[in-house]
């Protein structure tokens, strides 16, 4: 689920293409003419193929013979994907992305966080706590080292639950928890300690309906975040399938 990690002409071409399918320029079930592309992108074919290698295993183009390759409906897509969560976002999507991760952690998150209070041991709390610690250190020294510090605490509190689905939660959420943490913690000053410090008390007192609440309060006052520092659409945009 990470992002590609591809440099130079292979890295960019994945990028431009990805981008330009995400953001509908290229349309769902379109053949690509990739010799046509690749004179438009100045780049060998080698490094074209190469590049849709990179995006049939995102789930966004698909080879066949006779009918070539073409883009993939986007109920195929992986929407999970680094990538293509960066590439939605600069297409003008990403009110619609943080959404849906809200609502992706509202059902996940408040519950594991009970399943934690009730299951962990002195080594998740502990980890919890360096979590919380690094947090307070990251505070007011930049957006990188805040939203290091909060992917970190969320990745401890998924593993406190010692539920091996749940733990590997943070594949999903990950990537638009950066993106979203990225976003609010470079534009907003607030302080998120205190609200994840309470869900750590709770769940050191082994009090899952506290730390539960403590999560709900903590997703509350993330939107409100995410509210603060993009224009919410009146509606949200359907994507046809």
């Amino acid at each position: 689920m990470s992002a590609y990690s591809g440099r130079g002409v292979h890295g960019q071409t994945v990028s431009t293409l990805g981008a330009r399918i995400v953001s509908g320029e290229i349309a769902e079930s379109d053949v690509i003419d990739l010799a046509a592309l690749g004179q438009d992108l100045d780049v060998s074919m080698t490094a074209l193929r190469e590049a849709i290698k990179v995006l049939a295993a995102k789930g966004l183009v698909e080879a066949r013979q006779k009918r070539g390759t073409y883009v993939r409906a986007r109920e195929h897509w992986n929407l999970l994907d680094a990538d293509v969560i960066r590439w939605r976002s600069d297409a003008g999507d990403t009110a619609a992305v943080l959404h849906d991760l809200a609502e992706v952690r509202a059902v996940v998150e408040p519950a594991a966080a009970a399943m934690a209070a009730l299951r962990r041991d002195d080594r998740d709390l502990a980890e919890l706590e360096a979590a919380l610690a690094e947090m307070v250190e990251a505070v007011g020294a930049g957006a990188a080292a805040e939203v290091a510090a909060d992917l970190r605490w969320h990745r401890a509190l998924l593993r406190a639950t010692h539920n091996e689905m749940l733990a590997r939660m943070d594949v999903f959420i990950e990537p638009a928890l950066r993106l979203r943490d990225v976003l609010v913690h470079t534009h907003s000053a607030d302080d998120p300690v205190p609200s994840h410090a309470v869900v750590v008390d709770a769940i050191r007192l082994r009090d899952p309906d506290a730390a539960s609440a403590a999560v709900t309060a903590l997703l509350d006052k993330a939107a409100q975040d995410v509210a603060g520092v993009i224009d919410e659409p009146d509606e949200r945009e359907t994507h046809s399938e």
